[in-house]
């Protein structure tokens, strides 16, 4: 299993992303979080080994543009967010309504 929790844990996973696209990968063992944007592939995996005690088989990270929209006339832009798709061992699972 995976070393107790530091603060780079914390830092690494932000939060859980909860909508229906994450809810239907749920059923494969897949749990979606936002990440930092500076992590990595590793590091995202020793921190969900680390802070929810299971045991993670791969992790797929993407990066979600932000939009460009309009506020009351002037442009502004959403900011950038990552994302990483944690695909767990068979039989485990992860309650993210429940939080840390």
């Amino acid at each position: 299993m995976a070393a107790a929790p530091t603060a780079k844990h914390y830092d690494t996973i932000l939060s859980p992303i909860i909508t229906e696209k994450a809810t239907i990968l749920s059923e494969q063992n897949k749990v979606v979080f936002r990440v930092a944007g500076t992590s990595t592939k590793d590091e995202i995996a020793a921190a969900v080994e680390s802070l929810f005690k299971v045991n993670v088989l791969k992790v797929n990270t993407l990066v979600q543009k932000g939009k460009t929209k309009r506020f009351r006339g002037i442009m502004g832009r959403r900011v950038d967010i990552k994302k990483a798709i944690v695909t767990l061992a068979e039989g485990q699972s992860i309650d993210v309504t429940t939080g840390l």
